[in-house]
């Protein structure tokens, strides 16, 4: 069965996972804060997996730790943010 990264033609390292029918979060538990840069990777992965599905419901799942500039570009996208711990 092909996983989700080779799916959307995404790095190994970017963990994405389905938390709903059509409904995709990149996921980004990071200590350090989510900041400008990190959100424009954030929307390239989300328009990577939009030319293979268009009708995905793309989020971000992430600690608390994303600067405002961030959230408002990742809004601007599309991208709900989803703040939370990890389930262990």
């Amino acid at each position: 069965m092909q996983s989700l990264n080779e799916k959307y033609g995404l790095d190994k390292r970017t963990v994405v996972e389905f938390i709903g029918p059509q409904h995709l979060a990149i996921v980004k538990f990071v200590k350090r804060r989510i900041i400008v840069a990190d959100a424009e990777r954030i929307v390239a992965v989300a328009e990577q997996i939009h030319a293979v599905d268009p009708d995905m419901k793309v989020s971000l799942l992430c600690f608390d730790n994303i600067c405002s500039k961030s959230i408002a570009m990742l809004a601007k996208a599309g991208i709900d943010v989803l703040t939370g711990e990890p389930e262990a």
